[in-house]
């Protein structure tokens, strides 16, 4: 049973990539993810079914386009294959089945909101303002139904994540921006229904990894004044968080012993 839930999870991962490769594409553009369908972005071709299962329908098409020839990015594969792995990461981690499908997306949209922010220097609300609405959603609707998730942690977790970057971004509004704020959030959200020990990991990683990020970029010639998007690192902290947090709460316990 263990096997095909894992199994189950690496499928559904690959779909919600493929979602994932559409959001990241039109978001940022401002388009809908619904409709108009998928469609060859160089010569405008419908992209039929067939064509569009996850990893199976590159491979098969070489990585081209079945009418106009032009190269398929490979970015479609890596993030459907990424994503799917998350998934995997997330049912591994996570021994509760209720506690890893919650996770399992959370950990793919921070992927989504990590390239889209790398790339555009944006957090989009529209990806971060319904997520924060249908996990509190799921969030309260599994603790009611006494599953070990905490609606009341999670909100903690979310004022505790959130207002401090908030403060930040008040304080240093060049240093920080919204978009920022409002991913902490929905990650302080989320860990935080795990438990307030994923929250403290997820932020004291992501604060350290994008100063060491900030400092890397200021030796490689980046100017001070350029904007460095933090969601990445935010993100990074966030999944390392899913998969280290008892260890590392554990380990930082020890000292004061």
């Amino acid at each position: 049973m263990t096997a095909l839930r894992h199994s189950l999870f690496a499928i559904f991962g690959l779909a919600f990539g493929s979602f994932l490769t559409v959001v990241i594409y039109r978001i940022p553009r401002g388009e809908s993810v619904v409709s108009p369908g998928s469609a060859c972005p160089s010569c405008g071709a419908p992209i039929g079914p067939l064509q569009n299962v996850p990893l199976l329908s590159y491979l098969a098409l070489r990585g081209r386009c079945k009418t106009c020839g032009a190269h398929i990015s490979l970015e479609y594969p890596l993030t459907e294959g990424a994503t799917s792995a998350l998934f995997v990461g997330a049912s591994l981690a996570l021994t509760t089945v209720w506690r890893a499908g919650l996770v399992a997306p959370f950990l793919g949209l921070l992927l989504a909101c990590a390239v889209i922010d790398y790339r555009k220097r944006i957090i989009p609300n529209a990806v971060v303002l319904p997520a924060l609405v249908a996990f509190a959603a799921a969030i309260l609707a599994l603790d009611l139904a006494g599953q070990p998730l905490s609606f009341v942690d999670g909100l903690l977790g979310l004022l505790a994540y959130g207002g401090g970057l908030f403060l930040v971004a008040l304080v240093s509004p060049g240093g920080m921006g919204m978009g920022d704020v409002k991913l902490a959030a929905l990650i302080g959200l989320v860990l935080g229904a795990l438990g307030l020990r994923y929250v403290g990991v997820a932020a004291a990683l992501g604060i350290l990894t994008g100063g060491l990020g900030a400092v890397v970029a200021l030796a490689l010639g980046r100017d001070r004044k350029d904007a460095i998007p933090f969601g990445p690192y935010l993100a990074l902290g966030a999944a390392a968080a899913v998969f280290t947090a008892p260890t590392v709460a554990g380990w930082y316990a020890g000292l004061f012993r």
